[in-house]
């Protein structure tokens, strides 16, 4: 069974390695206790959005709800010939995942198999469950069955992924929209896109990153410079996309070079090493 635990969670790590060069680089400033159960993580949870946003051809209703069913049948059985169910559940027993929070993920997974447009109450339960939760989830691996460290870092944590995932909405509109028909801003029409519309939105994630950094703070040490890392990184973005007219983010997707990712490691590096951080 070792073996076919490591090989489980290794699956996982190329996935994460494949589809997401950020957030690779981040894992890998963790220290390297947290690198399999992070990336145990994120190998699920990518699989279920690539069935709701990729596996286009297919029912895609029946695959998740497959999915669904098998990824509790591997929490309880404590086991899986899925390797990357397999990988997530030994995540979650081990550090004592909340079956709430997979739940609020599945049914945000399952909310982009219908919405088009959200109001701000589905709005806040997407964000909730698409991006808030996986940072708890990671909290928990960071906190080692600490739950008065959970509780204390439990909120900066959430406005942490919903920053990251506004940002995401805004960097994807044009996909988003013409690929899946997806708008995810309250009130917003994408043919109506203006300069207003984008204030508003960019002063909301604003105040979620200002209010995230204060738990980054917090973090056990050796989560430290892999969160400060990932929230340095969607910063420049961030601070990319403010710069842009409206209208071009509706062109063309915006990114942040690889050798600007390396600065940035670069220069969190040596704020962590001197405690700045």
């Amino acid at each position: 069974m070792e073996l076919f635990n490591k090989v489980s969670l290794e699956c996982s790590k190329l996935i994460t390695k494949r589809y997401s060069t950020s957030f690779t680089l981040g894992i890998q400033t963790l220290d390297v206790r947290l690198h399999l159960p992070i990336y145990g993580i994120y190998g699920y949870v990518r699989c279920a959005d690539e069935i709701v946003d990729t596996f286009h051809g297919y029912d895609k209703k029946t695959l998740l709800d497959e999915f669904r069913v098998l990824t509790y049948k591997a929490i309880e059985n404590k086991i899986s010939t899925n390797p990357i169910l397999h990988a997530f559940q030994l995540v979650v027993n081990e550090y004592q995942i909340d079956r709430t929070l997979i739940d609020a993920f599945l049914d945000s997974m399952e909310m982009d198999l219908y919405k088009q447009s959200y109001k701000n109450e589905s709005y806040d339960t997407y964000i909730y469950g698409s991006a808030e939760v996986v940072g708890l989830m990671c909290l928990k691996v960071f906190c080692k069955g600490n739950e008065s460290e959970y509780q204390h870092l439990k909120a900066p944590a959430q406005k942490l992924g919903a920053a990251f995932q506004k940002v995401n909405f805004l960097r994807d509109m044009a996909s988003d929209f013409e690929e899946r028909g997806r708008v995810y801003f309250p009130g917003v029409y994408y043919e109506r896109f203006d300069a207003q519309s984008k204030r508003l939105i960019e002063a909301d994630i604003a105040k979620d990153f200002e209010e995230a950094y204060k738990g980054i703070l917090g973090l056990p040490r050796e989560a430290r410079l892999g969160v400060y890392l990932a929230y340095k990184y969607y910063i420049k973005l961030f601070n990319k996309i403010k710069n842009m007219p409206a209208d071009s983010l509706l062109e063309a997707r915006v990114r942040v070079p690889n050798s600007r990712k390396m600065l940035l490691l670069v220069s969190s590096y040596v704020k962590h090493r001197l405690h700045l951080i």
